[in-house]
């Protein structure tokens, strides 16, 4: 996937200048780790976006792939997520799947989905925030956008699927 992480960076500014969206790039040292990044940023956890590709196994033969959009400070609820799809199972997706669907490598995915097959599931906490910081598909810059014009952009399916904080 030599371009592909260029290309979903390039693919998310033109949808944010199409959109007419105030943003903000923000360059800092290399880091996909959300508490190490938000330290970097100089933000608390809970104004950043944390991403992660799920596995959901409906039943024997059918398997979605989510993703999961949490405040950084909080865990993706595996039990609600199940709930949700009425599913068996619920896991993290292999690296290789989640790099593939999220066009991005783990420590960079977008709140965002460009891809049909990976279904976007965001905590309502997520876009009630006035700042919502994520890495912007590379591991050297990061995006300043509010949680509502997240939500007007990316238009997740808005449920409670955010854990309690992490200590």
């Amino acid at each position: 996937m030599p371009d592909s992480a260029h290309d979903t960076y390039d693919h998310l500014i033109s949808l944010l200048d199409s959109s007419s969206i105030d943003y903000r790039l923000i360059d800092h040292e290399p880091e996909g780790s959300t508490e190490a990044v938000c330290a970097l940023r100089g933000h608390p956890a809970s104004e950043a976006a944390k991403c992660i590709v799920l596995r959901v196994k409906v039943d024997r033969r059918t398997t979605r792939h989510v993703l999961a959009v949490v405040p950084g400070d909080r865990r993706v609820d595996l039990d609600a997520v199940r709930t949700l799809f009425a599913a068996r199972y619920v896991g993290f997706s292999d690296p290789e799947t989640a790099e593939r669907l999220a066009r991005a490598v783990p420590g960079t995915v977008l709140p965002f989905s460009f891809d049909p097959d990976l279904e976007l599931v965001a905590d309502p906490d997520v876009l009630d925030r006035p700042k919502l910081y994520f890495n912007a598909a590379r591991l050297d810059r990061s995006l300043l956008i509010s949680g509502a014009d997240y939500e007007r952009l990316a238009k997740p399916r808005v449920e409670r699927i955010a854990g309690p904080a992490e200590g």
